[in-house]
């Protein structure tokens, strides 16, 4: 990969709050003023000031309207633009427009073009056509960036500078020649040596030892399986690459506006598998994330709040910005169904719960051409005599009476432990089973939680985990040694830890850890597996235990089991071929318990294990609800105040007891319970005791 010099004289002290111009919470969206005439755009600045529009994102696809031939700029728009939204109050996001090329660059130097692993180019005509690591495109990317910055650098209006867009949405792996390039610079790097390369990658087999770097290929389409350890560092590449790419036309805007801080949007979903956001936190200077429910997915909430708590992981729980989800429905999806009534602004609030400082979507106004023209918007194809647009004045409302969360935090007690390096390796191919999805199993731990009310950090191995009672491990196929003592340190701390199957089984090297599994977790949980029985497709067998409730079923998953002394079986098989064998153990460790899940269990037997869990760590919430009622706290840094937030996710109403304080969005007092309407939010703030 190629880089500039970082720009070593940047202050962080001297960076300004992106919102320091905002009043409380940001409201707002992606703004394509470039795809309409100018008496669009004077309606457009009226109705932002009726929905109480704050923030908005500027400028970026606009490469190829700012420069629609190479060398010739026509800013004229774009300056009024600017001049407006300061005006009206509002702060600007301000794109670097390199998020497309525009087609006379594409046309002029095919080679900047990604490609697949079968080779295939990825033309111009949709949007991200571009290779980050070609030198080419970089210098083009760099320029157009400089630009920016140079002419817009001390605009009033800017707040924040929005790098690229999506970085690596639509190609988070490139296969073409520059990135072949900067993959062996990369190893290099990594390595040092080829003779190193050959140890970690395991060259001796299928006669695949490398005599130079420059034999070295990514993982192309091959006549069989692929190196896995190839594949994996080929993963870890991109994710630099992509963030390489981000550093350097964020080192180009701090040179120019070193007080103005940058970031871009990450996709913190439970499908988004490219990139290795815990390694991006560090150089951004605020967390930004989109994100759309699937409308076929039945707890779309649930996946909303798992991808919310993952952004907030990214963050170090620091607040952060929804930078894009959907009034309604999208584009994308196979069937793109309407959200329901009040469904837009639930959605919306659970991400502040979570959180969340701004919320913002795609986009302002619905496009009337081109491919998200069906996507839907702040102002839709309908206009302002729709429930979309009174449900975006209605948010924009009910944001600035929540004003005062701003800047307050969420405390959890609970983390599960997410890995992008081992969500990589556990589904490279050549596996004990091809039916297991990491995230799958991630989401099944996180939903039995949420569904018990526990309000769960999302954090990386290698996180401090001192503050949690309870840490779940789902899956960590790939652990180093470090990562897996740093889970056993929270067990002997006092924590009660419950690590799943096919965890800890290699190590970054996706080298098997000899002497049973599950390797790196071995002693801490007490059992040694030797071998794994994974089940067909359908198959299933039955779990009995105390532990999941008494009789349940499990599927995808067996392994057979041995224990120590002094490990608990706690649940076992009663038929198939691992019949009286352990599926579940507990092995008390210092001031705290280890738990081993060897199955995946049917979901009424992991909502059992998962309230022992609960039960034994001590992390239950402090205020009972019924099914379907998600309660969130924020809370201000010296804990004086705090905030519930409740959600009421079902068709009926309930009442919530034990709440004191004044609820924001009504205004009224609460004294002793809270009424909770079908569908409704409320969001309650009382003094700490609560």
């Amino acid at each position: 990969m190629r880089r500039r010099t970082p720009f070593t004289a940047f202050d962080p002290a001297a960076v300004s709050p992106w919102n320091v111009q905002i009043d409380g919470l940001g409201f707002g969206g992606d703004y394509n003023p470039e795809q309409w005439p100018a008496e669009v755009r004077d309606e457009d600045v009226r109705l932002m000031r009726e929905a109480g529009v704050n923030v908005l994102s500027v400028a970026i696809f606009a490469w190829a309207t700012i420069e629609p031939r190479e060398g010739e700029l026509e800013w004229g728009w774009l300056d009024d633009t600017m001049d407006r939204l300061h005006e009206a109050g509002i702060q600007v996001a301000l794109a670097t427009a390199t998020a497309s090329p525009p087609p006379w660059l594409t046309r002029r130097h095919p080679e900047i073009l990604p490609r697949l692993a079968d080779g295939t180019v990825l033309y111009q005509g949709a949007r991200q056509a571009y290779a980050v690591t070609h030198p080419l495109y970089r210098e083009y990317a760099l320029r157009m960036t400089t630009r920016m910055a140079e002419r817009y650098g001390d605009h009033p209006a800017l707040a924040l500078w929005h790098v690229d867009n999506e970085i690596g949405c639509h190609v988070p792996r490139d296969y073409s020649e520059s990135a072949t390039a900067a993959f062996r610079v990369w190893l290099v790097a990594r390595y040092g040596t080829i003779e190193r390369l050959n140890e970690a990658w395991g060259t001796a087999f299928w006669s695949q030892r490398y005599a130079t770097f420059e034999d070295v290929l990514p993982p192309l389409v091959a006549p069989m399986f692929a190196n896995p350890t190839q594949q994996l560092d080929f993963d870890r590449f991109s994710s630099d690459a992509l963030l390489d790419y981000y550093r350097d036309l964020r080192d180009t805007l701090r040179e120019i506006t070193p007080h103005v801080p940058t970031t871009t949007n990450l996709m913190t979903t439970s499908a988004t598998k490219g990139m290795d956001y815990f390694s991006w936190a560090d150089d951004l200077d605020v967390v930004a994330n989109d994100h759309y429910t699937i409308a076929s997915d039945g707890e779309r909430h649930v996946e909303l709040a798992l991808s919310a708590d993952l952004a907030r992981g990214v963050a170090g729980g620091d607040p952060w910005i929804l930078m894009e989800h959907s009034t309604s429905a999208v584009n994308w999806q196979p069937r793109n169904r309407a959200k329901l009534p009040g469904e837009m602004l639930r959605n919306s609030l659970q991400h502040v719960a979570r959180g969340a400082d701004s919320v913002m979507f795609f986009q302002w106004r619905q496009s009337r051409a081109g491919a998200e023209k069906y996507h839907s918007a702040m102002l839709p194809h309908a206009g302002t005599g729709t429930d979309v647009w009174r449900g975006t004045v209605e948010l924009g409302t009910t944001l600035q009476r929540l004003g005062e969360v701003r800047g307050s935090r969420v405390v959890s007690r609970a983390a599960v432990v997410v890995d992008y390096p081992a969500w990589w390796a556990a589904e490279l191919d050549s596996h004990p089973t091809q039916d297991l999805r990491y995230m799958e199993e991630v989401r099944a731990w996180y939903s039995a939680l949420w569904h018990q009310g526990v309000t769960v950090d999302t954090v990386p191995p290698y996180a401090d985990l001192d503050g949690y009672d309870l840490v779940v491990v789902p899956t960590l196929y790939l652990v180093d040694d470090d990562g897996a003592a740093n889970v056993a340190r929270a067990a002997e701390r006092g924590a009660t830890v419950a690590v799943t199957f096919f965890s800890g089984i290699v190590d970054e090297h996706d080298h098997v850890r000899l002497g049973g599994y599950p390797g790196a977790f071995r002693d801490l949980l007490g059992v040694r597996t030797e071998e794994f029985f994974p089940l067909q497709v359908d198959e299933r067998v039955g779990v009995t235990g105390k532990a999941v409730g008494g009789d349940a079923t499990a599927d995808l998953w067996t392994e057979k089991t041995l224990v120590r002394d002094g490990t608990e079986v706690v649940a076992a098989y009663d038929d198939g071929a691992l019949a009286g064998h352990p599926a579940v153990t507990r092995r008390e460790v210092g001031a705290g318990a280890a738990w081993y899940v060897g199955t995946r269990l049917d979901p009424a037997g992991l909502a059992s294990l998962v309230g022992r869990l609960v039960e034994e760590s001590g992390v239950a919430p402090d205020v009972a609800a019924p099914a379907g009622v998600e309660l969130v706290r924020r809370r201000t840094a010296d804990g004086a105040t705090t905030w519930l937030f409740a959600l009421n996710h079902t068709d009926d109403g309930t009442t919530l007891d034990g709440l004191t304080g004044t609820e924001l969005i009504t205004g009224t007092a609460v004294e002793g319970s809270l009424a909770l309407p079908p569908g409704a939010v409320r969001v309650v703030r009382a003094a700490a005791s609560h």
